[in-house]
């Protein structure tokens, strides 16, 4: 059963604070007095004003002996009294206190446990049951409603019965429904899964398969996109697409259920699963297959985007190479077009004239006009002429991934979509161009690039009738607009997750209508669209009036004329700061004053602190039957965090078996767990004074840093800038040096994309309202949405002269920075498609929608995404009000170079912790990578928790002690210590040591 401390229910400590007595338990005069009036003896009045204080706490009556006497003397106190536990002998069994009982509920005003009380606890655990799998969740939702009700709280055990009743009536009702609506040909065909075994499907061509169960190959994820590999998932897909029927059973289930089921059933095996009931058995299927399904439909427009990504490349690289290696070449044809000219030149007769120019010509001349040919052809620097040899080894398999896609255009515009059907029913053609006297060309081609036209019609003007289309170029051209408009969201594949259409989960007109006004209220921005418009232009006129006011006495920036033509900022350095001369004393009081300990012991310390283990229950809901089931979970967090892997914990820690973690981790831990205890973590840390010397909370960075993966894998993906195979891990790193959100993402997405879910999706303590990035976030669209979600987005700034400067409108000039705008902003664009942007912002406010999900699509240039050119519009507004800012503000340059190294000391702070396999992530699944990340960013923060604890221990003692601490050193200090940290050696688990309390809350000075 749930415990006690895992839930909010209220309870009596061992010992208390004088801080917690006065503010739990000391009585008002109006309590008092009220007492006085109801009891004359002192004793009595004692008595019954400390039952009422303590059912003020605690919503339940206990017995007298069961009230610790530090609250008691406390209260006493408090009326002049002398609180003797003697006198009080014998209350718990007298009438005086079944009395008082009644004289509490009537002034509080509360209803005793009875039928009511029971019927509200019902309700409630139904309600939360719906989205609610573990019982500590549902008791404190019944909690919450009967302090509501102001009804008095029954036992805990009453608590626990009905919400392990009400959650099994729930999902009972789930599996029900689901086992109702599947007939017996769809449930013998899901049969199958557990109850057949074939040859690996998903398997190299090359290798013999193994036999295997249909369950275990279900939850196969693809390799490394090689041919052999995409031709077994694209094998994969097909089979998984045989259970078409029980694909289309309509899941009339919360979506907090289906993410349950469908944990619970990745989580079993082939055993567990025939163990379960019939219904219980068959939804845990069907939510699998539709969730696999969606995510295969993912995988593969993810590789087919990846091969046409690498086409591309390889072709630019290709060009890049011929044009090195034709250099002799080149001369060679102007040596003979020098000759010929000359010779062409003779003085003599006309036919002395061509004799020479005969002479002169080359052994073969044919070779040297194809030589010409080629020449001038990849003199215009278009590398698709590169692309068709390449295209010929990938063509079988584009055409494979497209067949297996169900397209849509998320416009009117259907052009693509007939043109994609086109090469589809021709694709066994052999002719190299195709004629439209003979086949049923696309009546519309004016959508294809200018890059592109004379390759696949053979004519350069738009204008020109169209009658053949080169067969190879086409495809390909088809197949790079797909690849583009499949980033933009321009089109989208029907049952998907992450290509799907994602105006389905936007927010309706009307529930956009209600928000508006709290919106308004809480933003301080204006939503009828021509006050927005007015808004917005009066703010970037008075910053660009503030600098060009400031710009003649801003000795560290200067206006060059750069090669654009218009003007280019340059910014000189800061002189550097001189560290303080008692930083260094500091520094050493801390090394040989902070406690040593290895990251295991360091763990079990803020375990005992925290608590951190009631977040990993068990999958299913109910209890876990492992033996220490704390120590159990320490060690797989220090597993997996530390990167070590179950076998090498298992050499490394005495007691401990590589499959138990290896279950714990299966079927205890998931992202969403690991998010809850980190923002424990977090909240606990916040509470610190030490922290408020390095931030005020309110600003955050975002960075990702490269982590090594097997190239066996579709996440792997070769990083040119850090080289090597790997992913991104991208964290949200608070001004107080805590990571408040982590994400796992591919090498080659755009980082902005991710930049504003850590703040959405983080529900710490700490909210930053201000962002700082890396170079990638200075991306215009980005700056747009971060403006209407109220982010202020400070990134820092590379490349400082390629990026353009916005005017308020064309006849705006300034006297002194004139020179650095370029284009005034369209704000007719703004006010035309402000609902929309709202909408959209609306709907990622509610939860509908990710940040990245939208970035995802205006990240890439779309001529048909209204969207794209509106946030593109409002971000050039914000973006150059900040460079402005940025250009006339030398702290604030300061403050963004600040906060990004602290994303920086992170990443070595976490790769430091991640010591097992040399800093590479052996898993090769998905979902267990990104827990590995999450692993790893819990464990840091544990860490970075006993830091902070230390260093305020030390900081205390120096003090006490009469050392002379200078208070402006702190600012200079961070949590990100290692020195006393021992990552090496044999660990020893012991649970029963000793911890002093956390030094939260106390000053320092």
């Amino acid at each position: 059963m749930a415990a006690i401390h895992e839930t909010a229910y209220p309870r009596l400590k061992s010992s208390y604070s004088e801080e917690e007595l006065t503010l739990t338990y000391t009585p008002t005069e109006k309590e008092v007095a009220w007492v006085r009036q109801r009891a004359r003896e002192d004793s009595t009045q004692l008595a019954l004003l400390t039952l009422l204080k303590v059912f003020q706490h605690l919503g339940y009556f206990v017995l007298r002996y069961q009230i610790p006497n530090e609250i008691s003397t406390h209260i006493a106190r408090c009326v002049g009294q002398l609180f003797v536990s003697e006198v009080m002998e014998g209350y718990d069994q007298a009438g005086t206190r079944f009395r008082h009982m009644k004289l509490i509920r009537k002034y509080l005003r509360v209803q005793p446990v009875g039928e009511t009380t029971y019927q509200t606890m019902r309700q409630a655990a139904w309600q939360a049951a719906q989205t609610k799998e573990h019982l500590a969740d549902i008791v404190n939702a019944m909690l919450e409603e009967l302090i509501k009700e102001r009804l008095e709280l029954p036992a805990f055990s009453k608590f626990v019965r009905e919400a392990r009743y009400a959650r099994g009536k729930v999902n009972q009702q789930c599996y029900q429904m689901i086992f109702d609506r599947l007939r017996p040909n769809q449930k013998q065909l899901l049969d199958e899964l557990l109850f057949q075994q074939h040859r690996l499907i998903m398997q190299d061509v090359h290798q013999q398969p193994p036999l295997t169960s249909l369950w275990d190959q279900l939850k196969q994820e693809p390799a490394k996109p090689t041919s052999s590999h995409i031709r077994a998932y694209l094998s994969y897909v097909t089979w998984l697409k045989s259970f078409t029927d029980p694909l289309a059973i309509v899941i009339d289930i919360p979506v907090a259920k289906q993410e349950q089921f469908y944990y619970e059933a990745y989580a079993a095996n082939l055993t567990d699963m025939r163990r379960f009931s019939p219904a219980k058995r068959y939804t845990f299927a069907v939510v699998l297959l539709q969730r696999k399904l969606a995510k295969t439909l993912d995988d593969l427009v993810s590789i087919f985007i990846k091969l046409m990504q690498h086409l591309h490349s390889k072709g630019k690289t290709e060009l890049e190479a011929y044009h090195t290696q034709q250099r002799e070449r080149t001369n060679q044809l102007v040596s003979y077009l020098a000759d010929i000219t000359e010779a062409y030149q003779h003085e003599g007769s006309t036919l002395e004239r061509w004799a020479a120019v005969d002479a002169a010509m080359p052994e073969d001349p044919d070779q040297v006009h194809q030589q010409c040919q080629q020449h001038l052809a990849y003199a215009e620097n278009n590398y698709y002429l590169c692309l068709l040899p390449l295209y010929r080894k990938k063509r079988s398999l584009l055409f494979d991934c497209v067949a297996s896609l169900q397209l849509r255009s998320s416009s009117h515009d259907r052009t693509l979509i007939e043109a994609i059907g086109f090469i589809l029913r021709h694709r066994m053609g052999r002719k190299e161009w195709i004629s439209r006297q003979k086949h049923d060309l696309p009546d519309d081609l004016r959508w294809i690039p200018d890059k592109w036209r004379k390759l696949v019609t053979g004519k350069g003007s738009k204008e020109a009738a169209i009658e053949q289309l080169n067969r190879k170029y086409f495809e390909l051209c088809v197949f790079s607009e797909l690849m583009r408009q499949l980033k933009s969201g321009d089109i989208f594949v029907t049952a998907s997750q992450e290509y799907d259409d994602y105006r389905k989960n936007l927010i309706s007109w009307r529930k956009h209508q209600e928000m508006l006004p709290r919106y308004e209220l809480l933003m301080g921005i204006q939503t009828e669209k021509r006050a927005f418009v007015q808004q917005m232009k009066d703010w970037l006129l008075e910053t660009a009036q503030k600098v060009d006011a400031a710009f003649p006495v801003n000795e560290y920036v200067r206006i060059e004329k750069g090669h654009r033509g218009y003007g280019e900022i340059v910014i000189g350095k800061h002189p550097s700061k001189k560290p303080l001369d008692d930083y260094a004393k500091m520094d050493q009081w801390l090394k040989g004053r902070m406690q040593p300990a290895n990251i295991l012991e360091v763990m079990i310390r803020t375990e005992k602190w925290l608590n951190v283990s009631q977040y990993f229950h068990a999958l299913s809901g109910y209890e876990s039957r492992i033996d220490n089931y704390p120590e159990r979970l320490i060690t797989t967090l220090f597993c997996y965090g530390c990167n070590l892997g179950p076998a090498q914990t298992a050499r490394s820690v005495e007691g401990i078996n590589r499959k138990q973690l290896a279950w714990v981790n299966a079927h205890h831990v998931t992202e969403e767990r690991l998010n809850k205890a980190i923002t424990q973590v977090v909240n606990t840390y916040n509470q610190f004074v030490l922290p408020r010397y390095w931030g005020s909370g309110k600003s955050a960075s975002a960075d990702g840093t490269k982590w090594n993966l097997y190239e066996q894998n579709l996440l792997s993906e070769y990083h040119i800038r850090y080289g090597g195979y790997g992913g991104i891990g991208y964290y949200h790193v608070s001004d107080t040096y805590i990571a408040l959100f982590s994400h796992f993402i591919p090498c080659g997405v755009y980082e902005a994309v991710y930049i504003l879910d850590g703040l959405i999706k983080n529900v710490s303590d700490i909210q930053p309202d201000t962002l700082h990035g890396d170079t990638q976030a200075q991306n215009t669209a980005v700056f747009g949405l971060a403006h209407l979600l109220g982010i202020k987005l400070m990134p820092r700034i590379r490349n400082l002269k390629d990026l353009i400067l916005f005017r308020p409108d064309k006849n705006t000039h300034f006297q002194h920075i004139d020179a650095l705008f370029s284009d005034s902003i369209d704000w007719s664009l703004i006010q035309r498609h402000l609902p929309d942007m709202l909408r959209v912002v609306f709907s990622i406010q509610a939860g509908k929608i990710a940040p990245s999900t939208i970035l995802r699509r205006l990240g890439t240039y779309s001529r048909k995404n209204k969207l794209y050119f509106a946030f593109r519009e409002l971000g050039r507004v914000v973006r150059t009000a900040f460079l402005l800012n940025y250009f006339h503000d030398a702290n604030l340059r300061q403050i963004i170079q600040a906060a990004t190294t602290k994303s920086e000391e992170f990443h070595e702070f976490t790769k430091w912790i991640a010591f097992g396999h040399q800093g590479t992530i052996t898993e090769n699944l998905r979902h267990e990578q990104r827990k590995v990340i999450k692993y790893n960013h819990l464990v840091a923060n544990l860490l970075i928790l006993y830091n902070v604890d230390e260093m305020t221990r030390v900081i205390q003692e120096l003090i006490k002690e009469g050392h002379l601490v200078n208070e402006e050193v702190l600012p200079l200090l961070s949590p990100y210590r290692r020195e006393h940290i021992n990552r090496f050696g044999s660990y020893t688990l012991d649970m029963d040591q000793e911890v002093t309390p956390l030094r939260v809350a106390t000053k320092l000075f």
